[in-house]
């Protein structure tokens, strides 16, 4: 048995590019930094960030083409893939990509760029009801799977 799993968590480093195949199947395709921290020999902070390229396909792809933003915080999970293409010069390249069957926003309502979409007209509720009664409204778009701006993916 063998396991291709990547977890990532990290930030875009552009917009995410949002194409359609021939076929008309979504592809979006953007690049997230991950960054490590830690102290070297001497005691100085260090830091050390790697790029990592990722393809989404199909309905997802239109969400991250639709919702991502430079900077904004993702969670990807998905599986590692090395493919080879021809460079406009004839040369064979390779490049590595997570293919990503997983994606959740992270960070707050306030990143950069992000801004909530207006909360629908909501009916006042009767005097009568106490608080604990009384649901909030919940305004317009929620990250799916999270209730607060606190809650992390594991």
């Amino acid at each position: 048995m063998s396991v291709n799993k990547v977890i990532l968590v990290g930030n875009l480093g552009k917009d995410p590019e949002l194409r359609y195949t021939p076929t008309g199947t979504a592809v979006c395709n953007f690049s997230i930094a991950t960054t490590e921290r830690f102290k070297d020999r001497d005691g100085q902070q260090q830091t050390k960030t790697e790029w990592h390229n990722i393809v989404v396909w199909r309905q997802l792809a239109e969400i991250c083409g639709k919702y991502l933003h430079k900077g904004k915080q993702v969670y990807i999970e998905g599986k590692i893939q090395t493919r080879s293409y021809e460079d406009r010069d004839g040369n064979k390249r390779y490049i590595t990509e997570i293919v990503a069957d997983e994606m959740r926003m992270l960070g707050g309502r306030n990143d950069e760029g992000y801004q909530r979409p207006a909360a629908p007209a909501q009916p006042q509720q009767p005097q009568a009801q106490s608080s604990a009664q009384q649901q909030p409204a919940s305004g317009g778009f929620q990250e799916p799977g999270y209730n607060t701006d606190d809650d992390i993916p594991f």
